[in-house]
């Protein structure tokens, strides 16, 4: 069973949209290590609302913490320190997708940051939205993970911005799964089409 890293350019640019047509794809269990904020709307709450297979077990968050900020500085406000040796992916037979928070180089703690989090044999996906600046965001994000040596493709987010996609695809040479279009709004519908738009892909 393979494991999915969803990962960011910058906060807000899709990966919650993404984590559920992965996870519906797949038919997968679906795993948000470190909420921060929106605990009544979770994006786990949020991703159960936009998948139909019945076979997905959500997993709890190892923390949830009340404050919408980068999760140092939240769990700080909640008077904790996140420990990454806490952080253990939950046991299951199924494809998992794990949801990171905003992009790789948030801050966990003092020393530890979302790429901490990722082991060698996760394939990693990118989700990379356009806005000015974001070129440089996607390139930081790929080059630091093939780095890293990850198995990495990227989904584009939004309106097509070809010009920026093109550069991208060059400059990484990154397999790109697809784009999920700037929709008038998602639900179970339109996750459901994209999911089999996607499978082969993954």
């Amino acid at each position: 069973m393979k494991k999915y890293f969803i990962t960011g350019i910058s906060t807000e640019v899709g990966k919650t949209v993404v984590s559920a047509i992965v996870t519906e794809a797949l038919e997968a269990d679906y795993w948000k290590p470190v909420q921060a904020g929106e605990l009544d709307n979770a994006d786990a709450h949020k991703v159960a609302r936009l998948i139909t297979n019945t076979k997905t077990v959500i997993h709890d968050n190892s923390y949830a913490l009340n404050t919408p900020m980068s999760p140092h500085a939240a769990a700080e406000i909640d008077g904790v320190t996140i420990d990454i040796t806490k952080i253990t992916a939950p046991k299951t037979n199924n494809n998992l997708v794990i949801e990171g928070a905003g992009g790789l180089l948030v801050p966990l703690n003092d020393t530890n940051t979302i790429l901490d989090l990722i082991k060698p044999d996760y394939k990693v996906i990118v989700v990379s939205r356009h806005y000015l600046g974001s070129i440089n965001h996607t390139l930081l994000t790929i080059k630091l993970l093939q780095e890293k040596g990850f198995d990495i493709a990227v989904i584009f987010s939004g309106e097509e911005h070809k010009t920026t996609e093109d550069i991208i695809k060059k400059m990484t040479n990154v397999s790109v799964i697809g784009r999920v279009d700037e929709e008038p709004y998602f639900d179970k519908n339109v996750i459901k089409e994209y999911a089999e738009k996607f499978r082969e892909k993954l």
